[in-house]
């Protein structure tokens, strides 16, 4: 199997629960000690090195806004050697009633089997208007 295949692979089985509303496995998938941009100039755009600081710092907040359950959907893996691409759209409520219909391109890079790098691609103004 090719790493590109291998990668591609990897990250599509810990996404796939995702869409049933389990996060876990891909995360799992993060290494803690990895380098995570959430482009922009929101509240929580920045640069993480390592998972509990984006979880704390960024997911935390964003979660506290939300409402319930979200629904989550694959657009597409796409990849090259250690560098892979994942899309995917995110939709549900905030707890005042706003929709919540987020994009994401993860641009990521794997090293032996873990995740670590990513570049969260998103909508920075529905980021931001959620967070106010």
């Amino acid at each position: 199997m090719t790493l590109t295949k291998n990668n591609k692979d990897l990250v599509r089985r810990a996404f796939t629960p995702w869409e049933d509303g389990d996060s876990g496995p891909f995360f799992e998938l993060v290494a803690d000690d990895v380098k995570w941009t959430v482009i922009g100039s929101t509240p929580v755009s920045g640069v993480y090195q390592t998972k509990q600081a984006l979880i704390e710092r960024a997911f935390g907040p964003l979660l506290e806004k939300l409402e319930g359950h979200m629904t989550t959907s694959l657009v597409d893996i796409v990849g090259e050697d250690e560098k892979i691409f994942l899309r995917f759209t995110s939709s549900g409520a905030t707890k005042t009633g706003q929709r919540y219909e987020q994009t994401y391109c993860f641009a990521m890079v794997m090293r032996n089997d873990r995740i670590v790098e990513i570049v969260a691609y998103i909508d920075t103004d529905l980021l931001r208007r959620v967070l106010s």
